[in-house]
């Protein structure tokens, strides 16, 4: 089956170069190069270090924290190019009317106080299970009544 997924996709991808290189005139395969070039320069020297370090930062951090980090690391990702304003044309002010700074920090801030919170009832249910009721510790032996 894996097999067939592999086929399917390396003749989609060669669907997919046939097509530039036909319309060469009006897709500029040159510039694609270049592109996907940048992609991979930018995935294997940026990206995977960055990932690779945070993960060397986070590996003992409790679940709760390493969760509410990933999430948080997502919502940056994907609310970047409107914070930075990309798409925005003066001539529209309907396109990107928020103030995209502010409501990611403010969507962080959620995320952070909603992984400290899961951090701490972890933490306090761990230490209930942890730590035995006093009445359930054996204590002495009662006495026989005469």
């Amino acid at each position: 089956m894996r097999a067939i997924g592999y086929a399917a996709g390396i003749g989609l991808v060669v669907l997919g170069f046939a097509g530039l290189l036909a319309d060469a005139d009006q897709t500029r395969p040159l510039s694609w190069v270049m592109w996907f070039g940048g992609l991979v320069v930018a995935h294997d020297l940026l990206l995977v270090p960055l990932v690779l370090a945070v993960g060397l930062l986070a590996h003992r951090m409790r679940w709760p924290y390493r969760a509410a980090m990933v999430i948080g690391a997502l919502v940056a990702l994907v609310a970047l190019p409107m914070v930075l304003g990309f798409g925005r044309r003066a001539d529209n002010p309907s396109q990107l009317p928020l103030d995209y700074g502010v409501n990611l920090v403010l969507v962080l801030g959620v995320v952070a106080v909603a992984g400290l919170v899961a951090g701490a009832l972890t933490r306090v249910r761990r230490s209930r299970v942890a730590r035995p009721r006093d009445r359930d510790r054996p204590g002495p032996a009662p006495r026989p009544e005469p």
